[in-house]
């Protein structure tokens, strides 16, 4: 009987203890989605890479600078509409808010550099230095999305950082490696970090 009697005085303490337990699981896990933005494209960032590489082939096809960077600036307005939409839609399907929190800190991390490297880029064509782009590019958009990805999962710095070495590779290498090093970033690099984080955190 005393067995009896304290395993039903134990029961209610079982219970409160379960109930506190998950509480604090749900406060722990609000609390690591208010702090971590994780509504980045994955799968929008690998429909990136493939229009980059399709653009990386006609640029390297093309018989004049003007007509190259033609190309890949119609490229970066392609993948900038892709990539906001293809955001907008992981934001909502995760209820993730895009302006505020962490969603509001990534926002701010990425543009300014790319805004530093759209005023970088007329003055490049001003001047007709387009050597001088694929470097500017690729280092500036790798230091956004660096900036960016301080408040988000650790694949999207890592792919930031190589977005920023293949800038410094092409700013001392030959002028001829420029398109390749446009193609491995913004192709190859989007393709295989986007399949990554689609992967890992939900497309």
């Amino acid at each position: 009987m005393d067995n009896e009697a304290r395993q039903k005085q134990d029961s209610p303490s079982s219970a409160s203890h379960a109930r506190a337990f998950d509480d604090l699981r749900f406060i722990r896990e609000t609390m690591a989605r208010a702090s971590s933005f994780t509504a980045i494209p994955g799968w929008g960032t690998v429909i990136m890479g493939v229009t980059a590489l399709v653009a990386a082939a006609l640029a390297a096809r093309q018989a004049t600078p003007d007509r190259w960077f033609f190309i890949w600036q119609a490229e970066a307005w392609l993948a900038l509409i892709i990539g906001v939409t293809a955001m907008i839609q992981k934001a909502r399907r995760l209820e993730a808010p895009l302006f505020s929190g962490a969603g509001g800190r990534f926002v701010f991390g990425l543009g300014p550099p790319l805004m530093a490297g759209a005023v970088l880029t007329a003055v490049l064509h001003s001047l007709g230095l387009y050597d001088a782009m694929p470097g500017t590019w690729l280092l500036l958009y790798g230091t956004a999305v660096v900036t960016g990805g301080a408040v988000s999962v650790r694949a999207v710095r890592v792919m930031g950082l190589c977005f920023m070495l293949a800038g410094v590779l092409a700013f001392v290498t030959p002028p001829g490696w420029g398109n390749p090093l446009m193609a491995t970033g913004f192709g190859g690099f989007n393709i295989l970090f986007g399949a990554l984080i689609a992967l890992r955190h939900g497309g």
